[in-house]
């Protein structure tokens, strides 16, 4: 993608870009592109024959045998790194995937450098013509990754002095790894990000069409995992929605906090040249660039809050995985998957299994894991950068996909499940559902609540005696318990009449969970009709 760098006058000038300078900021419109992803076999490291070669699928190569070429940092070397170094320290096997950024900033950094005189128009020119050649054979599939090359920076600046020449060599001027790494990581996260929040709206306008396919259908509600109290299937089923919603929320406040721009920090103390920090910030979209050098090239506190808001997705998708495990079990039998979303067993022919909801709630623990391992990576570090922030690549990369992967295949399995209105009726009866709407009918009475449920307690223990339901006592049998009760208390017995006793906002009550549907419908822009 071109950025527009026509024309300078879109631009803030040099002298705002100073240290004493900032213009105000205003937030960036979103920009959804499509995102490039790691291949999901592990990365193989120097060692044993348990690790093996380099995996050729990565089309990475190595110059064995023959003399090596001098590494673009390597003036001060007087040898060669050795192959076990070599192996062990590069990065291109995955982070190649950051090409379509790295270029992106590449473009960003080699104008705003013709804008401020130092490097020529013409070799701008050659630079982006060059750039353009090389997002070309990428996305062709002809473009060699090199690991003696290390990284997708190196792979991409030695590749364009081979074509250009000299005008690449400027390329890097007034730029390190350091910055031009965390602002490819940072575009890459923020078109991450977009992609889950579009994964969770799938999601979402699934749940809601199951909710309105079961509207008025009442299951039994739980605490404990022990029957509590009768609830609207939809009403159960936006929960999830509400709970995805603030997935969302914490998603673009993430994004906003990372929308700032890394690039002219340099290695960590900035730079002596005339850079424009605020133009490569604009020609990106980031907000603005980052005010501290060294907070600018040391910190991920942006990666960390990213995996800690796709953990607590996470969570969420894990427990619906495990309510819908559980419902699809002939213990409850209150749902049935399609054989689109099911398995089957090598062995017992009869079974026909849930597990797309199993994998999404065994995967929940590989994107807290990856959380993990990016807290315990942080946490000992000095200022500024480390190599070891090297690592912070592959758990991104594998929480992010993994969590597009739970967030699609559960809308799927949303869209390819029944429930079994039958089963859930004769299911309804037990557990005494409707013991405290008969509290409430007491409290209305105006008995204390207290003694309210001491009352409805005694009237639960003598239907365990009589092996019936509550709505089975007669009149005197209540009264034999409080004179309080009379005729009306058959009113509040049964879930349909405890349901309809329901009428706090937020409540399971059929006009306030009429009153959710419409809300979703208006907030995701589903027609009503």
């Amino acid at each position: 993608m071109d950025l527009p760098f026509t024309s300078s006058s879109s631009f803030i000038s040099p002298a705002s870009s100073s240290c004493t300078s900032s213009p105000a900021t205003t937030t960036k419109p979103f920009h959804f592109t499509t995102l490039s992803f790691p291949r999901s076999e592990p990365k193989k490291r120097f060692g044993a024959s348990v690790l093996g070669n380099m995996n050729s699928s990565a089309k990475a190569t190595t110059t064995t045998g023959e003399a090596k070429e001098l590494k673009l940092w390597g003036g001060r070397f007087e040898e060669s790194v050795i192959d076990a170094v070599e192996k062990f320290t590069e990065s291109i096997t995955y982070d190649k995937d950051l090409y379509k950024h790295d270029i992106m900033g590449s473009r960003a950094h080699a104008s705003m450098l013709a804008h401020q005189g130092l490097i020529s128009v013409s070799d701008r020119d050659k630079i982006l013509k060059g750039l353009d050649e090389i997002e070309a054979k990428i996305e062709g599939g002809n473009f060699v990754w090199r690991t003696d090359r290390e990284d997708v920076h190196m792979n991409i600046e030695a590749e364009l002095i081979d074509m250009i020449g000299e005008p690449a060599k400027k390329l890097h001027t007034a730029r390190s790894r350091n910055d031009q790494v965390l602002t490819d990581f940072r575009l890459w996260c923020r078109d991450a990000i977009d992609q889950i929040i579009a994964s969770i709206k799938r999601l979402q306008v699934a749940m809601l069409s199951l909710a309105r396919k079961n509207e008025g259908l009442i299951v039994p509600g739980y605490t404990h995992l022990q029957r509590a109290q009768p609830v609207l299937l939809p009403h159960l089923l936006l929960a999830y929605v509400e709970q995805l919603e603030r997935d969302v929320g914490r998603l673009l406040d993430c994004r906003a906090r990372l929308n700032f721009s890394p690039l002219g920090a340099c290695a960590l103390a900035g730079t002596g040249l005339p850079i424009d920090r605020f133009m490569t910030s604009d020609a990106l979209g980031f907000t603005a660039p980052l005010r501290n050098s060294i907070d600018a090239v040391s910190d991920r506190d942006f990666v960390l809050e990213f995996l800690s808001a796709n953990s607590i997705t996470a969570i969420h998708l894990s427990r619906l995985g495990e309510e819908w495990v559980l419902w699809a079990s002939e213990e409850f039998g209150f749902l049935t998957p399609s054989d689109s979303v099911s398995t089957g067993s090598s062995i017992m022919p009869q079974k026909k299994n849930p597990d797309p909801m199993e994998l999404v709630r065994g995967k929940s623990a590989r994107v807290i894991g990856d959380l993990v391992t990016l807290l315990v990576l942080c946490k000992g570090l000095p200022h500024a950068y480390n190599r070891d922030l090297q690592e912070d690549k592959e758990p991104v990369f594998d929480s992010v996909r993994t969590i597009i992967g739970m967030l699609e295949v559960s809308a799927e399995f949303a869209q390819n499940i029944t429930f079994n209105q039958e089963r859930i009726q004769k299911a309804l009866p037990a557990g005494y559902l409707d013991a405290t709407t008969l509290a409430d009918y007491l409290v209305k009475k105006g008995i204390p609540f207290r003694t309210s449920h001491d009352l409805v307690g005694k009237s639960v223990a003598l239907c365990v005696s009589k092996k019936c339901q509550l709505q089975d006592l007669s009149l005197d049998d209540f009264r034999s318990i409080s004179p309080a009760f009379d005729e009306d208390v058959y009113e509040y017995l049964g879930v349909e009449n405890a349901v309809k006793k329901f009428g706090s906002y937020g409540s399971t009550g059929s006009e306030c969970v009429a009153n959710q549907l419409d809300y979703w419908l208006a907030k995701l822009g589903i027609d009503k009709n």
